[in-house]
């Protein structure tokens, strides 16, 4: 038995080397990688990770839930943590981006990477270099003859104009100067459009179809998010159209119910769930397996940090399309590189010649660097058995504090 023993929430800043202009969040000049780590210890020493974007300090009170649904529960019961971290979200805020670091404590209890807890074996991925700025086509070009030098043989571009013909050239002036050599795809960004800085394209199915169109002639290799990511009916209508694959399904936070219903009614050619937004580590196994029954792809979005990289590798490995699609791999100089990507972790997910293989390490495959996570991390919420009875104190009186806690020791006797 691993029981949770101590929960730790950090909120984590890395500064980037130079301004990054994210194509999803237009005007923004992203000056650092901002994410919430969370860190569960077991009363037996185990140690497990997980982590997520953040745009601030949203999360602050999160702890508060946490503590007092997961102490004392068997860390090792996924079926258990699922549900708990289920029960979170009835209080309005989906948090499945916490249930790998469970996983993370089952594959070190077990000695075993998470992969291999998932039926998977060690193996070589191939990664296309994800770009994250919208340039214009002589810049663009420049940038993927770079990726190419580097051993990479796919890359993704990115599109966000409010000219179509912008996009187009963009995407066609691209792959004519690479010819054959790199098979290209290009992100929308119309999955979940942001304006909270400046404005943004918003896409209908006429344009949607016309670039689809524009990239069949020019031979891209997939299309992702050209509609909103809830527009279940369009985006089946564009996928029957489009002779190009079209992707998506980065960010459906409802999980494995909508995925799979997407699934089914053959949304998508190529689905994208990222676990650390589309409900955690079993759910997202399960929307692969669904893809392979159904006779779709799968390769999910990596794009949040490090430890969010290594989550979403492991389920890659695992799922069995890592012969047959390349993952997505983060890497935008100068301004969003691997040192910032991965900047609290020992040892960087560095590609070699555009490639991966699959990391030895029992759980998640990464050991945290402590120094940093103290440089760049701010601890705001801790909590222990100790802690907690103080908070429950503090907050519901003795009495009751004594009824909960009798109420609580019945039920975990009787499960």
């Amino acid at each position: 038995m691993s029981k949770i023993a101590r929960i730790e929430l950090y909120h984590v800043a890395l500064p980037l080397p130079a301004p990054f202009y994210p194509s999803w969040i237009p005007g923004l000049p992203q000056t650092e990688n901002r994410f919430d780590l969370i860190k569960v210890t077991t009363d037996d020493g185990i140690t497990g990770y997980s982590a997520c974007t953040a745009m601030g300090r949203e999360r602050a009170g999160l702890g508060e839930v946490l503590g007092p649904y997961l102490l004392g529960e068997e860390a090792t019961d996924i079926d258990l943590i699922n549900q708990r971290v289920r029960e979170v979200g009835y209080v309005g805020q989906r948090q499945g981006w916490i249930e790998p670091a469970f996983w993370d404590i089952l594959g070190k209890k077990q000695g075993k990477p998470v992969y291999e807890l998932l039926g998977g074996k060690a193996c070589k991925v191939d990664l296309y270099a994800s770009t994250g700025e919208v340039k214009g086509p002589e810049e663009r070009i420049e940038e993927v003859q770079a990726r190419y030098e580097e051993g990479f043989r796919t890359v993704k571009l990115r599109v966000h104009d409010f000219d179509p013909d912008m996009d187009i050239r963009q995407v066609t002036e691209t792959a004519k100067a690479m010819g054959d050599k790199m098979a290209i795809g290009v992100d929308a960004n119309q999955g979940w459009r942001v304006t909270v800085v400046g404005a943004a394209p918003l896409w209908d199915m006429q344009r949607a179809k016309y670039f689809a169109d524009a990239c069949a002639d020019a031979g891209l290799a997939w299309i992702e998010e050209p509609l909103p990511m809830d527009a279940y009916d369009d985006l089946a209508e564009l996928t029957a159209y489009s002779k190009v694959p079209i992707s998506g399904g980065e960010l459906n936070s409802s999980g494995l119910p909508e995925l799979a219903m997407m699934i089914k009614r053959h949304c998508l050619d190529i689905f994208q769930p990222d676990a650390c937004f589309t409900g955690g580590i079993a759910q997202t196994f399960k929307v692969a397996q669904l893809c392979k029954e159904h006779g779709l792809l799968y390769s999910p979005h990596t794009w949040t940090n490090g430890i969010g990289f290594a989550i979403n590798l492991q389920l890659m490995a695992a799922s069995g399309f890592a012969e047959k699609k390349a993952l997505e791999y983060p890497y935008a100089p100068p301004g969003w590189v691997i040192e910032a990507r991965d900047g609290i972790l020992e040892t960087p997910f560095t590609h070699q010649s555009g490639s991966l293989q699959t990391p030895a390490l029992p759980g998640l495959g990464f050991n945290i660097n402590e120094k940093a996570l103290k440089k760049y991390g701010r601890r705001f919420f801790v909590m222990d058995k100790k802690r907690l009875v103080w908070y429950s104190i503090k907050n519901r009186g003795i009495k009751v504090s004594l009824e909960v806690d009798k109420a609580r020791k019945k039920r975990m006797d009787q499960s």
